[in-house]
């Protein structure tokens, strides 16, 4: 998710996401029901993950027969359990490795599996090399995004900064096949073309984030190691 930057009305700083953080507050207050239903049936996060990544399977398959609007509708219902499992497993006292783990592997799965989707209803229509093509770059990108986020990790360095986390592009995706489910298969097109673009974005955004926390720390070292020496020096 977005990292929470001061900045100027208006203007998009250097970590935020296109959804600002009070959506997205608003947005995990209006799940709150379903969250408890969750807990009043017992069920535990990871199942909760589970039945989001076949529920998304589901809309995949309804979007490569050309039932957009289902399909929109669906993956919507799949997309509203992947925000519950996370609040789930605070509300259970906090997640687990595996419980992270997991989610992370299948929210890949999932994007992979709808992309997969969106190519299949392309190429049953005429001409579907561009949009096809734009639908396997977003999916790259979208790929890369959670990678570069990773690695930081892996090296100790928070990287949620960026224009388009996954919600960014799931919520621009369901938009765009609801609209071509009306009779409009461009608007799909330019969204596709437009995440393309906000990937590259988000990962350019990421590798400067890194590089700055990076080279912050490397100088903080410095500073500390050198600091006996000056002592010895007075």
């Amino acid at each position: 998710m977005s990292a929470s930057h001061s900045r100027a009305p208006g203007r998009i700083g250097q970590g935020d996401s296109i959804v600002p953080r009070w959506a997205k507050d608003a947005g995990r207050l209006l799940l709150s029901p379903l969250i408890w239903l969750a807990q009043a049936l017992h069920l535990t996060p990871n199942t909760v993950t589970v039945i989001g990544l076949l529920i998304v399977v589901a809309a995949s398959v309804l979007v490569a027969q050309g039932m957009l609007l289902a399909g929109a509708a669906v993956l919507l219902a799949g997309s509203v359990l992947d925000a519950v499992d996370g609040a789930l497993a605070r509300l259970q006292g906090g997640g687990t490795p595996f419980g992270s783990f997991l989610d992370s592997t299948l929210d890949r799965v999932g994007e992979a599996v709808l992309y997969a989707g969106i190519v299949g209803y392309f190429l049953s229509r005429p001409d579907p090399t561009l949009p096809a093509l734009a639908a396997i770059l977003a999916l790259i990108g979208s790929f890369m995004v959670s990678y570069s986020r990773a690695r930081a990790e892996g090296i100790g360095v928070s990287a949620e900064v960026g224009l388009a986390p996954r919600t960014e592009r799931l919520a621009l995706v369901i938009g765009g096949i609801a609209v071509a489910g009306l009779g409009w298969p461009v608007v799909l097109v330019g969204v596709l073309w437009v995440i393309v673009g906000l990937t590259a974005a988000t990962v350019v955004q990421r590798i400067w984030h890194v590089w700055r926390s990076t080279q912050s720390r490397g100088a903080a070292s410095t500073s500390v190691s050198e600091e006996p020496h000056e002592a010895q020096e007075r």
